[in-house]
C-alpha cells in the first residue's frame, strides 16, 4: 500500500478513515454509556453546535448549509420538547415553552435571514445546558447513583 499515490486515495486517505472511525467509535461508546443526565448535556452541545454552524452560513449567503445546520438543531429540540415528563409539573411546562420560543425565533431567522436570532437560541440553550451540567456533574446526583 505504500506505493500507491497519496492523492489518489493513498495511505493519507487511509489514515483519515482510520481516524474517522475511530473517533466516531468512541463518540458511539460515550453516547451508549452516558447517564441520562449527561445526555441531556450532549444535546444542548449539539443543538447549540448546530445553530452556531446555521448563523456562520447565515452570514456568508449559503442558505443550503444555513438550513441544514437549523434542521439538525430542530430536531434535537423537538426531541428534548417531546421526551419531556409533563408529569414533573412547572419546569416540564416553563421548559415546553422555552422550545416552543426557540423554534419560533429559529423560523423567523430562516425567513428574514437573521442569524442574530439563532444566537439568541444558542445563547438560551446554553444557559440550559449549563444547568443541566450543573445537575449531571453535582457530587449529590454522584452519591445517590453510588448508594
Amino acid at each position: 500500500m505504500a506505493d500507491v499515490d497519496p492523492e489518489h486515495g493513498g495511505p493519507e486517505r487511509v489514515r483519515m478513515n482510520d481516524y474517522s472511525s475511530a473517533k466516531q467509535a468512541y463518540t458511539d461508546t460515550s453516547i451508549m454509556t452516558a447517564p441520562p443526565e449527561r445526555l441531556v448535556v450532549m444535546l444542548y452541545d449539539g443543538a447549540i453546535r448546530f445553530l452556531s454552524q446555521s448563523a456562520v452560513a447565515m452570514e456568508t449567503g449559503n442558505r443550503e448549509i444555513a438550513t441544514n445546520r437549523m434542521n439538525r438543531a430542530r430536531a434535537i429540540i423537538d426531541h428534548l420538547n417531546l421526551t419531556l415528563d409533563m408529569d414533573q409539573g412547572e419546569i416540564s411546562e416553563r421548559l415546553r415553552a422555552i422550545y416552543v420560543f426557540c423554534k419560533r425565533h429559529m423560523a423567523e431567522a430562516l425567513v428574514h435571514q437573521d442569524p442574530t436570532r439563532l444566537q439568541t437560541v444558542a445563547r438560551l440553550l446554553g444557559e440550559l445546558r449549563e444547568s443541566w451540567n450543573t445537575i449531571a456533574t453535582s457530587p449529590e446526583l454522584q452519591t445517590a447513583k453510588a448508594a
